[in-house]
């Protein structure tokens, strides 16, 4: 049974818990976070203990931590968490700084500690089918990558300004989904974004809309489309168009009903935002990390794989602001 500590009791957190308490190989022993109040509630709702992160770092009987902290402590508890024998599944990104993350990289990996980092959009069912049939070469080559990713309403300012910027807190979930549909890395980056949500999030130093042009050096292309606001609900698609054919993944919806009359066809919206279209994918990928553990075998998603999506970001928060395409460099 792998004993898990959590750091941090967030919206997120409580998202892990479940999975962590729920799955038949992990135990949730303990949990920590800034507000104690927090940590102590959900560590009692799962028969936990609530301490600070130091005393869970600290504790030999604690195999592995889960780590939903603030982005600007990510890379340094990959580091304490690792050099004090755990491994650890970290939520994205590494961190706010490409320099800092390739430095934790290079710290992590000396002491020989498996670490995942959670872009569990690469567990969600359909998102996975898509890959499985691409790579069974069910569409040929492939050629051209379309996602889409839309909010349904953007955050509060005050998580705007320590975001880190839409590139690297939102749009990464699609640069890493890029990577993992088209098995590479592009070669350069071309954005181009505005704030016309709201006037606010200008004003923060931040973008609300965005484009994004990925170009591979085989010639291959990929975009990606981001918005934090979709009145209609939580837009999640991609297109992946090869050689011999197209593989797309639609939106989930909120129920399976569609109304036709005369005036014409009607179906329900899509979920309403990510807790609702990406639980599953939440377990998933929990499962994934429990199970490479227990075997022996390489994690799914590797810190390597977060340095890749936070190179893309960086590239294309330098495009937006240039307006020149940017090479990525890792």
């Amino acid at each position: 049974m792998l004993r898990v500590g959590l750091l941090g009791a967030g919206r997120i957190g409580q998202v892990h818990a479940v999975n962590i308490a729920g799955h038949m190989g992990s135990e949730l022993v303990a949990v920590s976070d800034v507000n104690m109040d927090a940590a102590t509630a959900l560590a009692t709702k799962f028969g936990a203990k609530a301490c600070s992160s130091e005393e869970i770092l600290a504790d030999d009987s604690i195999d592995a931590v889960l780590v939903a902290t603030s982005t600007d402590t990510h890379s340094d508890f990959i580091e304490a968490a690792t050099a004090a024998g755990k491994a650890v599944l970290c939520e994205k990104p590494v961190d706010l700084s490409l320099a800092r993350a390739k430095a934790c990289l290079e710290k992590s990996a000396a002491t020989g500690k498996p670490v995942m980092i959670g872009f569990n959009r690469r567990f969600d069912p359909n998102f996975a089918s898509v890959k499985s049939a691409s790579l069974a070469g069910e569409i040929g080559k492939s050629e051209l990558l379309s996602i889409t990713s839309f909010d349904p309403a953007p955050p509060p300012v005050s998580y705007i300004k320590v975001s880190g910027g839409l590139f690297r807190d939102m749009m990464i979930h699609d640069f890493d989904m890029a990577n993992f549909l088209m098995g590479d890395l592009p070669k350069t980056v071309r954005a181009v974004g505005s704030s016309i949500v709201d006037p606010a999030i200008g004003e923060a130093g931040d973008v609300d809309t965005a484009v994004v042009t990925l170009t591979y050096a085989d010639g291959r292309i990929a975009v990606i489309k981001n918005s934090r606001r979709a009145v209609y609900g939580y837009d999640q698609r991609v297109e992946l168009l090869g050689s011999d054919g197209l593989l797309s993944a639609a939106n989930m919806l909120e129920n399976t009903v569609s109304k036709s009359t005369v005036a014409g066809v009607t179906s329900a919206k899509p979920t309403y935002f990510f807790l609702e279209r990406y639980m599953p994918a939440y377990a998933a990928e929990w499962d994934a990390f429990v199970t490479a553990l227990a075997e022996g075998k390489p994690m799914p998603v590797t810190l390597e794989d977060g340095i890749a999506a936070l190179a893309m970001a960086e590239a294309a928060t330098e495009s937006a602001k240039t307006g020149a395409a940017v090479e990525v460099a890792l």
